[in-house]
C-alpha cells in the first residue's frame, strides 16, 4: 500500500474579490480523517473548491503539496490525475455523460469499470439500475450522494474531500455511505478530509483529529471528542 501525504500550508484564498481562506495549515497522511467543522460562512466550502481548483477561487499565497507535488495553479484535471478527489456538497448533473464512460476516461480499465461499479454502488445501497443514467441526472439528493461515493470507491484516489457528504442522507444512507469511506481508509489507505455541521457523520466514520475553521483559518485543532463538544457549546467560544 502506497503512502501519501498532503499537506496545506498558509493557504489564503479569495472569492469575488474578498478574502475567505486567511491562512489555512493541514497535513494529512493516508489512512487518516480529519474534519473540518465551523459556523456557516467560515471558508469550509471555499476550503473544498480551492483545493480542487475550481475556477473562481484564487488562490493568493500559500501551498497545496500531495506527495511531494506542488498543485497550486495546476489545473482541476491535473490535481485528480494527482490522486485528488472532491465529493461535492450538492453534486452536479452531467447530461450525456454516462459514469462508465467517466470512470474509463480517469483511467480505469475498460474491461473492469462495469464490474466496479456494480460492486461499489451495492456497498452504499445505489439501485444498479441508476448505474447507467447520465451522470447524476434525475438522481435524487440522497442518490447523488451515493453515487459520489461509488465513484470514489472505483477510483480509489490518494485523497478525498468529503464536502458535507452526509448533507440530505437518511440514516441508513449516512451509514451505508460513511462505512464504505471507512473501510477505504484501510483498503487502500484513504485519507479524508471531511467537511460536515454535525457529528452524526461520525458515528460509523472515525475521526483522527477534529479541526474548528473559523474566520477562514483553523483557530482549534483536537482529537474525535471536540465534535461533541462542540454540538453542544457551538462556536461562540471562537467567534467573541
Amino acid at each position: 500500500m502506497a503512502e501519501h501525504v498532503f499537506v496545506v500550508s498558509g493557504l489564503r484564498a479569495e472569492v469575488a474579490g474578498r478574502e475567505v481562506l486567511t491562512g489555512v495549515d493541514l497535513e494529512i497522511r493516508s489512512g487518516e480523517v480529519h474534519v473540518i467543522m465551523g459556523p456557516n460562512g467560515s471558508g469550509k466550502s471555499t476550503l473544498a473548491h480551492a483545493l480542487m481548483g475550481r475556477p473562481g477561487y484564487e488562490i493568493t499565497s500559500g501551498s497545496i503539496i500531495l506527495d511531494g507535488v506542488e498543485l497550486v495553479g495546476a489545473p482541476t484535471a491535473d490535481r485528480a490525475r494527482a490522486g485528488l478527489f472532491l465529493a461535492l456538497q450538492q453534486p452536479i448533473e452531467v447530461p450525456g455523460v454516462h459514469l462508465k464512460d467517466a470512470m474509463e476516461s480517469a483511467g480505469i480499465p475498460a474491461g473492469e469499470v462495469t464490474q466496479r461499479l456494480a460492486t461499489e454502488a451495492a456497498e452504499v445501497g445505489l439501485r444498479p439500475e441508476l448505474l447507467d443514467r447520465p451522470l447524476n441526472v434525475d438522481l435524487s439528493g440522497g442518490e447523488a450522494k451515493r453515487n459520489e461515493v461509488v465513484q470514489l470507491a472505483t477510483l480509489r484516489p490518494a485523497i478525498a474531500i468529503l464536502d458535507e457528504i452526509d448533507s440530505g442522507l437518511d440514516v441508513d444512507a449516512l451509514g451505508a455511505v460513511s462505512r464504505r469511506v471507512e473501510r477505504a481508509t484501510k483498503e487502500w489507505g484513504l485519507g479524508v478530509l471531511a467537511i460536515t455541521h454535525f457529528n452524526r457523520l461520525l458515528d460509523e466514520l472515525r475521526a483522527d483529529k477534529i479541526h474548528v475553521l473559523v474566520g477562514g483559518r483553523i483557530v482549534e485543532t483536537g482529537g474525535p471528542e471536540m465534535a461533541s463538544r462542540l454540538e453542544e457549546t457551538g462556536y461562540a467560544q471562537f467567534t467573541a
